[in-house]
């Protein structure tokens, strides 16, 4: 179910309940109406007033599970979008790592574009045509991925055995269709901005090496207790201790050592 089905699907069950309960309320009031008071008219309206308060469990219930049934349908089409997506990166990085052979051969040519193919192909689980009748075939929802295979057959080497500049410029032409594709594909996931992005280039940590003091004292309470018992193997207590201290006395642009930071380091690797 696609986002405009979605909104389509709601739209239409906040318009019947607002129906519903206009009806219900309308009919509450109709003894208090001049020209109802007294009629046929207002026993009829009571009498659809009683019988929507004895159904409202049951319209209740049923709007539930229905309003459910539709974000369920909404939630699997969206896996089935999200797997598609994953196809079309796999094919799209095949594509891309095809372009950089100087000379491929006719094997990996159609391992490439049997992987694009499918990709395709598989779009149809999702989408059908736009325009498609019973006597239409209509358009693939999504050009650019046969503008990609259109690239990627230029590059054919039973056609082309040395492409030479060609393959830059169906690389080219392959990444622009990706962007094109990329831009509009993910519109229909409903993606959100993160809540804690990262914007920066060239980001670094914020923290610096060290731990709280009860950690410091919790190494050390489990040190003692795992030094009463004789190690069965020094050797290797020797090597993780050499290790250990050579990687805490190095510096790293993600992690600066004990004697370089204000936090106390006794504990941990601050990694």
């Amino acid at each position: 179910m696609t986002r405009s089905t979605l909104r389509r699907t709601l739209r239409r069950i906040y318009v019947l309940l607002t129906a519903v309960l206009g009806i219900s309320f309308f009919a509450k009031i109709a003894d208090h109406v001049p020209f109802l008071a007294g009629t046929g008219a207002e026993a009829l309206l009571k009498d659809a007033y009683e019988f929507l308060r004895d159904m409202s469990l049951l319209i209740a219930t049923g709007g539930v599970a229905y309003i459910a049934n539709v974000y369920q349908k909404r939630q699997s089409f969206i896996e089935a979008l999200k797997e598609e997506w994953r196809d079309i990166i796999a094919a799209k990085s095949a594509l891309f790592t095809y372009t950089q052979l100087e000379r491929p051969t006719l094997e990996q040519y159609l391992a490439t574009f049997c992987k694009l193919s499918e990709t395709i192909d598989n779009m149809r689980s999702v989408y059908q045509n736009v325009g498609e009748t019973e006597a239409l075939i209509g358009l693939y929802p999504y050009a650019p991925l046969h503008d990609m295979r259109r690239a990627l057959q230029t590059l054919d080497p039973r056609k082309v055995p040395d492409a030479g500049e060609a393959r830059t410029l169906a690389r080219d032409a392959i990444l622009q269709s990706f962007y094109a594709l990329r831009e509009t594909f993910l519109e229909e996931l409903d993606l959100e901005a993160p809540d804690h992005p990262l914007l920066p280039s060239g980001a670094r940590r914020r923290k610096v090496s060290g731990a709280t003091q009860a950690a410091v004292d919790a190494v050390g309470r489990q040190k003692a207790i795992q030094d009463r018992a004789a190690s069965p193997e020094p050797r290797i207590d020797a090597l993780l201790a050499e290790l250990y201290a050579r990687e805490n006395t190095t510096t790293k642009p993600w992690r600066q050592p004990a004697a370089q930071t204000e936090a106390p380091v006794r504990d941990g690797r601050g990694a």
